[in-house]
């Protein structure tokens, strides 16, 4: 069997044994898109994380029998042209659970504790010039008592839920918008207006793009904290730039943007305040994670060439 990785740079330098062990492996750092079909000559899988597999391109390869998304997100495949064509698609899911939920702590605290403004002024000599055996030129907050929204429930808002409550914060589970509220959750608008901080982990789709922008921003206090590590285009990344700067949003810390690699005139690239923090698309990327990962590619691609139907998204 034949397989070919067109990616293999976004999975790090993580052992690919388990996929190597079920065929002949082609793995490439990256792929160009005009780069696909040559690679891809008569590979019976595809493994892609981010590289895009359009109709002509399926239509060119005949022999491909399944596409193995490395990732949960399937929106760089065209699964209708897979359908038609009797290809495959499968992803995978909950491997990045415990890595997504420590990165989304790991910000919140930052924010809540001014660390990144502390360590910056650790590494200009201002504690070494301080008259006393500390310094609190900075707010602290602590989580306890706080109120955090979660805006997305599966799996990933629901880890972060048992999180927050281990935390003695108070949990609001915001409902989707223009709903009515189920049983444990709230109105989305009640919601944003209620929380100290509100977390995004839900996938984006037509409902939830731009769910975030200047009229949702202008729900929240002015002292809340905002932080998304799902997709970059659920927020109105202009509207939140401004929010920042006016000072009608205390401080936001983002992992995904609209546009990545990031694009230099993105407004909240260009932004320069200390109440905005940007990692670039770490969350999930621990190296447990990236472990959790290409075993799960590797039962997707055992149980499809065993018959097996697992993790079929097409």
């Amino acid at each position: 069997m034949k397989i070919v990785m067109l990616d293999a740079s976004t999975l790090g330098d993580n052992s690919l044994a388990p996929i190597e062990a079920l065929g002949q492996l082609h793995s490439y750092a990256l792929t160009r898109p005009q780069d696909v079909v040559a690679r891809c000559d008569d590979a019976e899988v595809i493994i892609t994380n981010k590289v895009r597999l359009g109709a002509e391109q399926l239509k060119a390869l005949p022999k491909l029998k399944l596409i193995c998304v490395a990732a949960t997100g399937t929106n760089n495949i065209d699964i209708n042209a897979a359908q038609t064509q009797g290809i495959a698609v499968c992803n995978v899911a909950g491997y990045s659970t415990a890595s997504v939920v420590q990165h989304t702590f790991t910000l919140i605290s930052l924010l809540l504790n001014n660390l990144h403004r502390y360590i910056h002024d650790c590494r200009q000599g201002a504690w070494q010039q301080s008259d006393m055996f500390c310094r609190l030129d900075y707010d602290i907050a602590e989580l306890a008592g706080k109120k955090i929204a979660i805006i997305g429930h599966g799996e990933l808002g629901q880890a972060v839920a048992k999180v927050a409550h281990a935390f003695d914060m108070q949990v609001l589970i915001a409902e989707r918008r223009n709903q009515a509220p189920r049983p444990g959750r709230i109105a989305f608008e009640q919601a944003l207006a209620q929380a100290d901080i509100i977390t995004i982990h839900c996938p984006l789709n037509a409902e939830t793009e731009q769910l975030i922008n200047r009229e949702t921003l202008a729900l929240m206090q002015p002292s809340a904290v905002l932080v998304n590590t799902a997709r970059g285009a659920i927020i109105n990344e202009a509207d939140l730039a401004s929010a920042l700067a006016e000072g009608t949003l205390a401080a936001a810390a983002l992992d995904v943007l609209s546009e990545e690699p990031a694009d230099p005139n993105n407004p909240l690239v260009r932004y320069r305040g200390d109440n905005l923090l940007l990692t670039p698309h770490i969350a999930w990327a621990s190296s447990q994670a990236r472990d959790r990962l290409i075993h799960q590619l590797a039962l997707n691609i055992r149980a499809f060439a065993d018959g097996e139907v697992r993790n079929r998204v097409g």
